[in-house]
């Protein structure tokens, strides 16, 4: 028989331990682990790498400032944006075709949430960053996919230039 003063640390072992083996990436809580996924337009890039950081503004006019970034290939930057308008808008960074396609699945879809490292979502008056690694070159765009925006213009590009 279990004493009663024991069952309540025996219940915390056993939740902590749940914890610990339900954890996909065996983090600790509060860090979270770096993707190695590669896109096409590169992947999550390690914080301790960037150099440079590009600040981005996004607006209700459904436009970016700047909306052009011109990269190295292998630069690692990180990437501020800022909200100055009244309402929720995102950045999400991938190929014409990929950021086409998946805004007129968010027309169908509007509530659809993300969690991918190469999307930002900042609500109105905050600033978000996300880190990235442009290791891949060619010219790629970053868009805001809130339904109605994209399509009303609100997109950039990113040129990312070969190493020579």
């Amino acid at each position: 028989m279990i004493q009663p003063r024991i069952a309540p640390l025996l219940l915390l072992a056993c939740l902590g331990a749940a914890w610990a083996h339900g954890s996909s990436e065996h983090a600790m809580p509060g860090k979270q682990a770096i993707s190695t996924e590669q896109e096409a337009f590169g992947r999550q890039g390690d914080p301790k790498k960037v150099v440079r950081t590009v600040d981005i503004s996004m607006s209700d006019s459904m436009r970016f400032s700047p909306d052009l970034i011109t990269v190295q290939q292998g630069e690692v930057l990180k990437l501020r944006i800022s909200n100055k308008g009244k309402v929720l808008h995102e950045l999400v960074m991938g190929t014409e075709k990929d950021l086409r396609s998946h805004a007129a699945l968010m027309q169908k879809f509007p509530n659809m949430e993300h969690s991918d490292p190469y999307m930002v979502h900042v609500p109105a008056g905050k600033t978000g960053e996300m880190v990235w690694d442009f290791n891949q070159p060619g010219e790629f765009l970053f868009g805001c996919l809130v339904p109605g925006h994209f399509e009303a213009g609100m997109m950039g590009r990113i040129k990312v230039l070969a190493k020579l």
